[in-house]
């Protein structure tokens, strides 16, 4: 059976924006008294409400004035960890760098101790618990790394968490094994824990389904870029789709990622000129992470400079218990917008099919006929409120595959 939900004030389709550059409000595509035709938990239609009445076998009436888009997609989080970071935080704002605390023990280690002792039920309660408020908040498809366990044990319990999860809650989970995060303590040698994770865990992977995407930390004091290409190479090898944290300290992590053609290359915080032009030219996806920055307190990505470059550049949070702990999309994406000179459609693009392209998703972040029928609703009759207010004005109506999830 065919629904028709509406009339909307304003539907913000995005049917028409391309996937890489720059992007005027032009190519909103915005549709007036909007209705939308969905059937088995599809798009079919988006149109004028009364045009579309006579196509419906069910008609959901909305009142009040509503903007509708697209379900928000976060494609870079590590939404699994035990315990609290905020020691770290508290040393950053005293001036301690991110780098140093890592080296003092803290940082992603204190991370890895307290994940490594949580047991596996805590661990999925505190990943519920944050994927539904991010469902709330409107962000209908949330990848989720693993990366505080290290150890062919603990990264297994993070993503079978992962797994489990995804059967209990509304929005949809995308795996990533992230394994490569920084060398555990155990092993001096960094070649050797990659080879111990090349053998022992990838393989796994594959065996019991849980993820087809590989992730790494390309940075001196994680992993260099020397022996991280070789890595992420033998992953490709294995059939894995990879994605790279890139660039955030020192620039070379771009570069693997385009060679090797990865979906994304994540942070991009330090790239120059030569980074921005080469990812410009190229399929992978840029992401930047505006949660990262306010943590760290270092500069954005250069989002504007990417997009202008002819770069597909993704938002995201980055929500993690260290560097991102706010884990807010809206908010976030908001304020790297007014620092680095976005247009709406350039932000609303980076948190919908821009982002949905990084986890080579093309389902969804559009109001299309076709794609999944993920869409949100702000209580406002202009779009233009929406990132106006940074963040404040939350949606107030969620649909996940055609099912009100969330109405408040």
């Amino acid at each position: 059976m065919s629904k028709l939900i509406g009339p909307f004030t304003q539907a913000i389709t995005l049917q028409s924006a391309p996937e890489k550059g720059a992007l005027g409000d032009d190519t909103l595509d915005i549709v007036k008294n909007a209705g939308i035709l969905i059937k088995d938990e599809k798009i079919l239609e988006v149109g004028d409400f009364e045009a579309l009445a006579s196509q419906a076998d069910e008609i959901s009436e909305i009142s009040g004035h509503h903007v509708l888009v697209p379900g928000l997609v976060d494609c870079h989080t590590h939404l699994v960890w035990g315990g609290s970071r905020a020691r770290d935080y508290t040393l950053r704002m005293s001036g301690e760098s991110y780098e140093k605390i890592l080296e003092q023990g803290g940082g992603i280690f204190d991370s890895v101790a307290k994940t490594r002792a949580a047991d596996a039920s805590v661990l999925k309660n505190g990943l519920i618990n944050r994927a539904t408020r991010h469902l709330k908040d409107g962000v209908t498809t949330i990848e989720v790394k693993s990366g505080y366990g290290l150890d062919v044990e603990n990264e297994l319990k993070i993503l079978e968490v992962i797994k489990e999860a995804k059967a209990e809650i509304n929005a949809d989970l995308i795996p990533t094994c992230l394994a490569a995060h920084v060398c555990p303590k155990e092993f001096e040698d960094k070649q050797k824990f990659l080879s111990y994770l090349e053998n022992e865990l990838l393989p796994q992977l594959l065996v019991k389904g849980l993820t087809n995407r590989v992730d790494i930390f390309v940075e001196p004091s994680a992993f260099p870029k020397e022996i991280a290409a070789d890595y992420l190479q033998k992953a490709k090898n294995l059939g894995f789709d990879l994605t790279i944290h890139a660039d955030q300290f020192h620039t070379g992590g771009s570069k693997i990622a385009v060679d090797l053609g990865a979906s994304s290359a994540d942070h991009l915080e330090a790239s120059t000129e030569k980074e921005i032009e080469m990812l410009g030219a190229s399929e992978t996806v840029a992401v930047a992470l505006p949660g990262a920055s306010m943590g760290l307190g270092m500069n954005f990505t250069p989002a504007r400079k990417l997009l202008d470059a002819g770069a597909s550049v993704a938002i995201s949070t980055d929500w993690n218990p260290g560097s991102a702990p706010m884990g807010d999309l809206l908010v976030q994406a908001s304020i790297l917008g007014i620092y680095e000179k976005l247009s709406t459609a350039e932000i609303l693009a980076g948190i919908t099919y821009r982002a949905a392209k990084a986890l080579g998703l093309k389902d969804r972040g559009k109001i299309a006929p076709g794609m999944k029928a993920d869409f949100i609703t702000f209580p406002v009759d202009d779009y233009k409120e929406i990132l106006y207010n940074q963040g404040k004005i939350k949606p107030n109506m969620v649909w996940k595959n055609g099912n009100l999830v969330s109405d408040v």
